[in-house]
């Protein structure tokens, strides 16, 4: 039995250090100037999709990312833990994408790999906290989806139920497949990385890095082609130019600024009544809550 699990993850600007050369004059995101780093919740989505993979027989994971060429670096990371294998979407005329032109080019790599199962992906990403990318690719495949997934509790070649995480409780769903799912950050965190599949796939890189290689690795990828990493152009996918990058993004982005909130002062209450309703009151007059 062939099974096929799609798995959309992001490398992600590290919001925590953003500095004053976070964004561009164009309104994007200046990512050479911050650290990057594999999206949270879609690490969440990565153990998810090994344990499927545990589960069903035959199963096989192939990660799909979009970003500049550094990106590869999330592929090697999943390979280290499990993947089959994973594509690069990568081209200049993708710079600049909202969650729009996002979803619309990367529902074009999803059709390149049909038929699939199981297309499944963190719910949001830091950099955005839109959690639109997921449904909004959905709906241009024009399948079910299933949000706020904690937990997959069973998956045959039919159907698929999944424990959702909600606001006020949790959720059983079933639904048939193929079906797209976005994963919450309270699912399992990820596994660590394989001893032997890191001596394995150590060596994997995508044509646009092995240029700026020394070595040549020729001989290598002619004895193991597992290491190549493929990556899909704007030609490749086929797409419309004007749904992609700036041209096709309706959303800009105004401004980008790092909050950090500080303690000013502090209070000491005790047990009496009246210290915890003159702190209501302050909290009230002050306009923090009511």
């Amino acid at each position: 039995m062939s099974f096929k699990i799609i798995l959309l993850a992001k490398q992600v600007p590290d919001t925590k250090n953003v500095g004053k050369d976070a964004m561009k004059k164009d309104g994007t995101v200046n990512r050479s100037a911050l650290p990057a780093i594999f999206n949270p919740e879609d690490m969440n989505a990565l153990e998810q999709a090994i344990r499927i993979k545990e589960s069903v027989e035959g199963a096989e994971i192939i990660l799909l990312t979009m970003g500049p060429p550094r990106a590869a670096n999330i592929i090697r990371e999943s390979l280290y833990r499990g993947i089959d294998k994973g594509y690069l979407i990568t081209d200049r005329r993708f710079a600049g994408s909202d969650t729009l032109a996002t979803s619309y080019a990367i529902s074009l790599a999803i059709k390149k790999l049909e038929p699939f199962n199981i297309v499944i992906s963190g719910r949001q990403a830091i950099d955005g906290d839109t959690a639109q990318v997921g449904p909004q690719t959905a709906e241009k495949l024009n399948i079910p989806q299933i949000t706020y997934a904690e937990k997959i509790l069973n998956v045959n070649n039919k159907q698929i139920t999944v424990k959702r995480r909600l606001e006020r409780g949790i959720e059983i769903v079933t639904s048939t497949m193929p079906v797209l799912i976005t994963v919450n950050s309270s699912a399992p965190k990820c596994r660590a990385r394989n001893s032997k599949l890191v001596m394995k796939f150590k060596h994997s890189n995508t044509d646009s890095e092995l240029q700026n290689k020394t070595i040549s690795y020729t001989e290598l990828y002619d004895k193991r082609p597992y290491l190549k990493i493929k990556e899909w152009s704007v030609d490749d996918l086929n797409t419309n130019p004007e749904r992609l990058g700036l041209s096709g993004s309706p959303t800009k982005v105004k401004k980008i600024e790092n909050v950090v909130l500080q303690q000013k002062q502090s209070k000491a209450l005790s047990d009496n009544n009246n210290d915890i309703q003159e702190l209501m009151k302050e909290l009230i007059n002050s306009h923090i809550i009511g």
